[in-house]
């Protein structure tokens, strides 16, 4: 369980570092600039802690497609951005396939 958690903290840490890389515009401001570089350490760091025990597939498949959804929700709330319904539809799909691959990995989880 604490493989999961490493996850969590890798997908978190993604997630405030792509909020962050908006924020710095093209690495122009110096405090956003260094969360994103803070934030993708943090996260490659914990995704490598995370994939000793879960197969590196199921990891990089929760990490991207939890990260997108987490991002687009930052997006929409933070940066206003409109959603509409094939970004929403296109979300659920990733999600979905995060889902089934989990369901259907065969075991592989420790």
């Amino acid at each position: 369980m604490r493989n999961y958690l490493f996850l969590f903290i890798a997908i978190l840490s993604e997630v405030a570092a792509t909020s962050a890389l908006k924020s710095s515009a093209g690495f122009t401001r110096l405090y956003p600039s260094l969360l994103v570089v803070l934030g993708y350490g943090i996260s490659f760091y914990f995704l490598s802690l995370a994939i000793r025990v879960i197969p590196i597939g199921i990891a990089y498949a929760l990490w991207a497609g939890i990260g997108i959804a987490l991002i687009t929700i930052v997006g929409a709330v933070v940066f206003n951005q409109h959603l509409n319904f094939p970004t929403i539809a296109g979300i659920g799909m990733i999600l979905a396939g995060v889902i089934t691959i989990n369901l259907c990995s065969g075991g592989n989880f420790h």
